[in-house]
């Protein structure tokens, strides 16, 4: 619930409008490209979450098979990356919610779920789980009206030119709805049997999504076509728009909210456990990997997070930080696949060539970002591994004790 939780978040209910702008009706060859890859993530990801079933996802099994510097690019991706998404999933959620009150309405959910996360993953399950069932009602309710609406748009081939460009940034784009698998890697100490869980939850999670983002990206398509698809703003609130739907534009706000609130409690719970495990190699300051007595969460690790949050959804324009965002998720993703290729026979699950096929993948998809993106990205990952060498060197002088 929490993996499908992340990945039903905003990303349905605006995705689809930049894709088809990049590739027209092929924005669902895009849509199978960015499922082939994230697939080929999962099973690496899974691979090592069984092998490795501790806090922390790809930054503590870079660590264990390349080495703490792979670890921590990886870490370090994903703690930026995600604390850049956590405040512009908030933002989004207030914007459905409350056009008129965006920043303190933002604020106010980030505390809420921040405290939901203290309570335990049990607990953040238990609500993630509403909140997907509202967001599943509210999609079925939307494919049930697109397929009823009269069918718009040309006929297949119309719209984007087409090319290989286009497929991919559309897969780039279409990409990060499936990133949610990765909450639940880092959930590897408080789960039960988690060498047969964390594998079954990650695929399940992915197969299910795959499945509503095809029929809401054709049922979208067929209602909307390629042009009004790729011009819109609301692409689910236009599809309910053109059926003529009465009361759809709110019942989708709520949705919308809904999804973002999900994804918002799923990157919360991700963000937090990775803080944990990198605190408690040193990577980030170490009062951070205090873990609740009670709840077994990583308390002081979430608050100084949520403290973070709401300083940055009352005060910054996010946008600008999605291009850095995807950028760090692709680099955490390629650490997995780069450290799941170094598996024995013993601890392989799948082909070899899938996590050959996810580590090219996340590099092809980011180069397919937008120039200024992958220059902010990786200007945000050198930055974070000459600080760590900042850190050791000093740290190498101090005398011991």
């Amino acid at each position: 619930m929490i993996g499908v939780g992340s990945m039903l978040g905003a990303g349905v209910f605006a995705v689809f409008a930049p894709a088809a702008a990049a590739a027209g009706w092929w924005l669902l060859a895009g849509l199978a490209l960015a499922a082939l890859v994230a697939y080929a993530n999962a099973t690496s990801t899974a691979q090592l979450a069984a092998r490795y079933p501790t806090s922390g996802g790809a930054y503590a099994y870079g660590r264990e098979r390349l080495g703490p510097w792979w670890g921590f690019a990886a870490g370090w991706s994903f703690v930026v990356g995600k604390t850049a998404s956590c405040a512009a999933m908030a933002l989004t959620f207030a914007a459905y919610a409350a056009p008129g009150a965006q920043r303190p309405v933002a604020a106010l959910v980030v505390v809420a779920l921040v405290a939901v996360n203290a309570r335990g993953v049990t607990r953040t399950a238990q609500v993630t789980r509403l909140l997907v069932a509202v967001t599943a009602l509210v999609l079925v309710l939307v494919v049930v009206v697109a397929w009823q609406a009269p069918v718009a748009g040309a006929a297949p081939g119309a719209g984007a030119p087409l090319g290989a460009y286009g497929v991919l940034q559309s897969a780039g784009l279409l990409f990060f709805a499936f990133a949610g698998y990765a909450r639940i890697a880092t959930l590897g100490e408080e789960v039960r049997n988690p060498r047969v869980t964390i594998p079954r939850a990650i695929q399940l999670a992915l197969g299910i999504v795959v499945v509503v983002y095809a029929v809401v990206g054709v049922g979208a398509l067929r209602a909307l076509g390629v042009d009004g698809l790729a011009g819109s703003t609301a692409p689910l609130a236009d599809v309910v728009g053109a059926a003529g739907w009465p009361g759809g534009d709110l019942i989708v706000r709520v949705g919308a909210a809904a999804a973002c609130g999900g994804a918002l409690l799923g990157l919360v719970a991700g963000v937090g456990r990775t803080t944990l495990a990198m605190a408690r190699e040193g990577d980030l300051p170490r009062p951070l990997a205090v873990v609740h007595p009670v709840h077994r969460v990583p308390a002081r690790a979430e608050a100084v997070l949520g403290v973070v949050l709401v300083v940055l959804v009352l005060v910054a324009d996010l946008r600008t930080a999605v291009g850095f965002s995807s950028f760090a998720v692709l680099t955490y993703y390629a650490v997995a696949n780069l450290a799941a290729l170094t598996q024995g026979p013993d601890d392989r699950r799948r082909p070899r060539v899938l996590q050959v096929l996810g580590l090219v993948g996340c590099v092809v998809l980011a180069a397919s970002l937008p120039p200024a993106s992958v220059l902010a990205g990786g200007a945000v990952l050198l930055v974070g591994l000459a600080g760590r060498a900042v850190v050791r060197a000093v740290a190498g002088r101090m005398p011991s004790t």
